[in-house]
């Protein structure tokens, strides 16, 4: 995989502010990412710009996080820039002076789920920004915070997934400027990257090899109903789940394969209430957690608290990544593996009987903690090592058995004088 890289490439603006990347699919009585948004924009009263650029239904889209920002105290509107925005000329809209001198006024700025091409191909046309985006990052580089759900979560990074949703079509190889992947606004480190609905959706499979063909060491895959604030270096979990980090630093692969391949990647899991630092790469669990204790299957004495021996069949499905994590971490084997690969061949796919096998094992440093404190098992998973090994798999896999026919036994009479 060897893609074009955008010819320019905007450089990140000053990380004086807070960055909040929401997985997508926020529930509205999610009261601790709202009100966190909040607290970071200035508390009671904070003018927050709302943009429904990537929204198909933005006047309702709005109208719900206007809703729930201002039920936390927020002085939240409505910045109409969006592409679907019915009455209103779109370009008129970007140069209002008005409207401009209203998003540099906020304390923060909150993007609205969608399609994401709609707002970086509306904020920034062919990677320039507009005044309005240079409004946006104003408010930014004086401490203010940028939010975003989904979509507005994908435009964080310095480059961002556009339009990648078959995650095996980029496992095997479908990978290009402007189509897949794009310029993003780079609100985050450079050397992060970003994703959302990230377990539920099975984006591990994207992830991989966008940040190895991008060179990306470190990449943060959101899940959904979850929130990651990002204040410098430092990331905390907030919502009803959790995020993935993954780390390519130690990483190799083996470019002889014709097929995508990875070994000693590191994957960690981060649940809600967890803390972590990007430049020591140390993580403090939920005090909750803490309370729990570690998890760690080298110690001597350790004691599985699953029996589960699942293999994974299809590894990219919902929460799978997550549930051979905790089976490595807190389970009897010392390795996990899973397979992705697609069943039913589509009519463009040019490698039908590829598949990739994720082999999660047991590394040095490898811990965790459990808790059922919020009324179900709740892990945070640290250090997992996984290895991505293109396989050629059967097609069809399987068979079904036929019905075997009964034995007939010719008798034979027996004649008379005649031995039996």
């Amino acid at each position: 995989m060897n893609p074009e890289r955008p010819a320019a490439i905007l450089p990140s603006p000053t990380h004086a502010g807070t960055v909040i990347v929401i997985g997508g699919a926020l529930k509205a009585d999610s009261d601790a990412v709202w009100q966190r948004i909040v607290d970071e924009a200035g508390g009671a009263g904070a003018a927050i710009a709302v943009f429904p650029t990537a929204a198909a239904d933005p006047e309702r889209v709005a109208a719900q996080i206007v809703g729930a920002l201002n039920r936390c105290g927020a002085r939240a509107e409505v910045i109409p820039v969006a592409p679907h925005l019915e009455g209103v000329d779109l370009q008129t809209a970007l140069r209002n002076e008005a409207l401009i001198a209203r998003v540099t006024a906020a304390r923060g700025v909150f993007f609205s789920g969608g399609s994401q091409e709609f707002i970086v191909d509306t904020l920034q046309p062919a990677g320039q920004p507009t005044a309005m985006l240079d409004a946006i990052r104003a408010v930014f580089a004086a401490g203010g915070v940028v939010a975003g759900t989904s979509a507005g979560a994908a435009v964080m990074s310095r480059l961002m997934f556009r339009d990648a949703m078959d995650n095996l079509a980029v496992l095997k190889g479908q990978w290009r400027a402007g189509r897949e992947y794009d310029q993003g606004f780079g609100f985050v480190d450079p050397a992060l990257l970003i994703d959302q609905h990230f377990l539920k959706r099975g984006r591990i499979g994207r992830m991989l090899p966008a940040m190895q063909a991008l060179g990306y060491r470190l990449g943060l895959g959101v899940d959904e109903n979850a929130a990651v604030v990002i204040k410098g270096g430092r990331l905390e979990v907030l919502g009803g789940s959790g995020a993935l980090l993954v780390d390519l630093g130690g990483a190799t692969h083996d470019a002889a394969l014709p097929a995508f391949n990875l070994r000693g990647a590191r994957l960690s899991y981060l649940d809600r209430g967890d803390h972590h630092d990007l430049a020591s790469g140390a993580t403090t669990p939920a005090p909750h957690k803490l309370r729990a204790p570690c998890i760690d299957p080298a110690a001597p004495g350790f004691k599985p608290g699953l029996e589960t021996d699942r293999y994974f069949l299809d590894i990219l499905g919902d929460g799978c990544i997550l549930g051979a994590m905790t089976q490595l971490l807190d389970g009897p084997a010392a390795e996990v593996r899973g397979l992705a690969y697609r069943a039913n061949p589509r009519p463009d796919d040019t490698a039908p009987d590829i598949g990739f096998e994720f082999r999660l094992h047991r590394s040095p440093g490898l811990v965790g903690w459990c808790s059922a404190g919020h009324g179900s098992e709740d892990y945070t998973v640290l250090g997992a090592s996984l290895d991505v090994v293109p396989v050629r798999v059967a097609n069809p896999l399987f068979v079904p058995l036929t019905a075997e026919r009964p034995r007939v036994v010719e008798s034979v009479q027996c004649q008379a004088g005649a031995e039996p």
